[in-house]
């Protein structure tokens, strides 16, 4: 979803910490390719960043 929007993980990442989500670019980097968790949270922010609801994200 990232890549569709043309978005680069820095600033996925950036706009995560603007919303209160201390995530970072590696972090990010990680979750791709399901090399790291995803919080519930961090989970629930992504959604909200995409304009999505959580369950399009976890399919």
């Amino acid at each position: 979803m990232r890549k569709q929007k043309k978005i680069s993980q820095h600033i996925l990442a950036e706009k995560m910490q603007v919303n209160g989500i201390d995530i970072d670019k590696n972090a990010i980097q990680r979750i791709e390719p399901g090399k790291r968790f995803v919080t519930d949270i961090e989970l629930k922010a992504f959604a909200n960043f995409f304009n999505i609801n959580m369950e399009e994200l976890t399919n």
